[in-house]
């Protein structure tokens, strides 16, 4: 399953939780920590190739993402939920959210931040999943430049979000049909 959510805490708050770290937001003058929370198995940031540097920095990217915004009660991120499949590896959970991602970029031009977690230790053992994390704007050599909206039109953005998700799930059902087991079909 392929969820997306809009996020209007401020960015760092959002991207703190999922990556288990600590950012200090610029916006809200404090920092946030979540260096104690466990399940994290791994964590990275998808940039354009022409995006400056400091965009693979968790901290100066969202800060720099929330400064890019003019109205206080702007939109600074999407959030897309995955829903892993546990008959794979955990390299092959990696490497199909990486190319999710990679997607995300190529096709809007923003820079994605992920947090894949493991199972819950009391919970359904079946339950990996990922957050991914994506700017509003489009990250270039100078900067963010340009509101992504395509996402947030109404005659666009269910078209877009179908696409990705019916592209999640035909990767999805590629491992899953190496691992043997039954395929998932799209909205489940």
């Amino acid at each position: 399953m392929l969820r997306r959510c809009l996020a209007s805490a401020p960015a760092a708050l959002s991207a703190v939780p999922g990556a288990g770290e600590r950012l200090a937001c610029e916006r809200e003058g404090r920092a946030h920590d979540y260096t104690r929370k466990s399940g994290i198995e791994e964590t990275f940031i998808v940039a354009p190739e022409t995006a400056p540097a400091w965009a693979q920095d968790r901290g100066a990217l969202w800060n720099a993402a929330e400064a890019s915004e003019t109205r206080r009660n702007s939109v600074t991120t999407r959030e897309w939920e995955l829903a892993l499949p546990s008959e794979v590896s955990a390299g092959e959970r990696s490497q199909i959210t990486r190319a999710f991602a990679e997607e995300l970029v190529a096709r809007y031009g923003v820079a994605v931040d992920v947090a894949i977690h493991a199972s819950h230790r009391e919970g359904d053992q079946r339950n990996h999943h990922a957050h991914v994390l994506t700017t509003t704007w489009q990250l270039e050599a100078e900067g963010f430049t340009t509101k992504t909206l395509v996402l947030d039109a109404a005659k666009t953005g269910g078209v877009e979000i179908a696409q990705m998700r019916e592209g999640y799930l035909t990767q999805t059902n590629c491992l899953q049909a190496n691992a043997t087991v039954p395929l998932r079909e799209i909205g489940t």
